[in-house]
């Protein structure tokens, strides 16, 4: 007889509809651990920076002296002006406020305050830009809003970092980019990510070149899940006619390069490892209902320099399906809206799904318990 597995169901509408809920969550997850912000690539030079939203808050991620990252909010110590206002861009030597010419050094420090120097018991060292913590890995960047986060970005990635490390991310280079505006709630896109069940009648594309059974999904972490997933006979990546244009990313084994590697690196990196190079997702909740997504291809410095050398072949591909799957997500945030709905089972093939469900329900209780999760 085959096995049996319990049966587990998936939460009420509240989770992905109530804006109540949303709002508490976003603090939960975006104030309390480190979430993916970019790549340090974006900013190669001294005063270079961009700008990330999340949770309300603007926050100048910026190329300090002697090749330093800081994350500041960016918000004047003056009168609260915003100190950017361009996405991205470069401050040069200093950070300058437009509305009353406040001063700060790329350390954050307030160098310069006109007509301060007779204010009795103003000192400059008091009003620092406020700072959020940053890290990295392996190129990838992560911001917290606290300057002293409960735990380090290393912890929260609980091993992560050093199952990736033959991929060599830090060494890679965007070769595009495309941002997409999702109407659904961003853990709706985490779950569609976290199982291939609607492979085979949404990405018929993708179901040609990588089995949907051939799934190995890994124990969920407090700070991911993930798995891999096996390419057919005769296929060396995941493009349209899964040819090899590219080698094998040089870290790689023989083994590596026979699977595609998925795996949500919570809470809003999605990560797409294949044989010659790397797909993220970085998902920026917009509302309850509303996600942006900041989808990147990345690829040796090798084979972009390659004649010839064009990354079509996987941006079409996932282009295609990365719509295919916004589709469906939308019309699920659709159909829980409706009265009708109640949670419903999920198919041992899901199992990563009841995971972040558990997941989502822990990190609730353990702020209404006043211990917020540090993970």
């Amino acid at each position: 007889m085959a096995d049996r597995f319990p049966m587990a169901l998936s939460l009420p509408a509240r989770y992905y509809v109530d804006p109540e809920y949303y709002r508490a969550e976003l603090e939960w997850y975006f104030g309390t651990m480190w979430f993916h912000a970019g790549r340090a690539e974006e900013i190669p030079n001294r005063g270079d920076y961009v700008l990330r939203e999340v949770q309300g808050e603007s926050l100048i991620v910026v190329r300090g002296d002697r090749g330093a990252i800081h994350a500041y909010y960016n918000v004047c110590r003056h009168r609260g002006t915003r100190l950017c206002e361009g996405s991205s861009g470069s401050t040069g030597s200093t950070i300058r406020c437009p509305y009353h010419a406040w001063t700060y050094d790329l350390d954050g420090r307030l160098i310069g305050a006109p007509h301060m120097e007779r204010v009795e018991g103003f000192r400059p060292e008091d009003y620092p830009l406020a700072r959020a913590a940053v890290d990295t890995w392996d190129g990838l960047l992560f911001l917290n809003l606290g300057d002293r986060p409960g735990e380090t970005l290393r912890a929260q990635l609980a091993g992560m970092d050093d199952l990736f490390r033959p991929w060599g991310m830090g060494d890679l280079r965007a070769a595009r980019r495309v941002v997409y505006d999702v109407a659904a709630n961003w853990k709706l896109i985490v779950h569609n990510y976290s199982e291939c069940l609607h492979c085979p009648g949404v990405h018929p594309a993708l179901q040609k070149l990588s089995h949907y059974l051939s799934g190995e999904n890994e124990p969920a972490d407090d700070g991911y899940l993930g798995g891999r997933m096996a390419l057919r006979d005769g296929i060396a990546t995941l493009s349209f006619d899964g040819r090899a244009r590219r080698a094998c990313l040089l870290g790689l084994d023989a083994s590596a390069c026979r699977y595609v590697y998925y795996y949500a690196v919570l809470p809003n990196l999605l990560l797409s490892l294949h044989p010659d190079y790397v797909m993220t997702h970085t998902l920026w909740p917009r509302g309850v209902g509303r996600t942006e997504i900041v989808c990147e291809w990345l690829f040796h410095p090798d084979a972009i320099a390659a004649p010839g050398f064009d990354a079509e072949d996987a941006v079409s591909f996932w282009d295609l399906t990365n719509r295919q799957d916004w589709h469906v997500c939308e019309q699920m945030q659709l159909g829980l809206g409706s009265r009708a709905y109640r949670p419903g089972p999920y198919s041992h093939r899901e199992d990563l799904l009841p995971a972040f469900d558990r997941l989502i329900l822990e990190r609730e209780r353990s702020h209404q318990d006043g211990k917020p999760a540090t993970g």
